[in-house]
């Protein structure tokens, strides 16, 4: 029995093919057994079988800790691996995502057909190295489509550069403490070597610390209004 590419003759989606947005969702939609394949800049990424230590474990621990403070934070939302249609030549597939309910003054919406259209307020890339190109063309992308706050976890140099949008360019975190702090979203804390190092509980710990800050209680008490 021919498969659904077969009989209607849809080309795969390769690496390194140069498509418009349209066309790699067509092609994306007809490969179900494809998990993860990214539209950058107009061309194809569709990344290798992914490994355990230096992606999955990360991506779990970082999942965990956006999600503890997506929980108990109104009108915001995570994503894991949701492909965000950003313009024509990018719908990239970010690890993760954080966004704020458009009602309550965000940026991107979700479409009747269920993507993310626009940009979210934070994107968050696991990245196998600073050559990877989550730290080039895709940044590049995010930065130009008005991505608020971009963190990259570098496994190999053992590294977490998380950047914030400042007057059209961005600008890296200060670090205080060893702990990162976004702006976007208050309380937000990030104890960056315990996260490097696997130490969820202190990770945690640190989070904790930020969701209790004023900051978090101004922030928390104006998504609710």
């Amino acid at each position: 029995m021919l498969d659904a590419l077969t009989e209607q003759k849809i080309p795969r989606l390769e690496s390194g093919d140069r498509l418009s947005r349209p066309e790699f969702e067509r092609r994306y939609q007809a490969m179900p057994q494809l998990k993860k394949a990214e539209l950058i800049e107009g061309v194809v990424y569709v990344p290798a079988a992914l490994r355990f230590q230096s992606h999955a474990q990360p991506h779990g621990n970082l999942m965990g800790w956006l999600w503890t403070y997506k929980i108990v934070t109104p009108q915001v939302e995570l994503g894991d691996n949701p492909t965000v249609r950003l313009d024509l030549d990018n719908a990239p597939q970010p690890d993760a995502v954080l966004l704020i309910d458009p009602k309550a003054g965000g940026q991107a919406q979700i479409s009747p057909d269920d993507y993310i259209e626009g940009a979210p307020e934070l994107v968050v890339e696991v990245a196998a190295s600073s050559s990877a190109i989550d730290l080039h063309d895709k940044k590049r992308a995010y930065l130009r489509n008005g991505v608020q706050e971009y963190l990259v976890w570098q496994i190999f140099e053992r590294q977490i550069s998380w950047f914030a949008l400042k007057e059209g360019r961005y600008e890296s975190l200060p670090v205080e403490g060893r702990i990162i702090k976004s702006q976007k979203f208050p309380g937000l804390w990030l104890a960056v070597d315990a996260l490097i190092a696997g130490e969820m509980a202190d990770v945690l710990a640190v989070l904790q610390q930020g969701l209790a800050s004023a900051e978090y209680a101004d922030f928390a008490e104006q998504l609710r209004a």
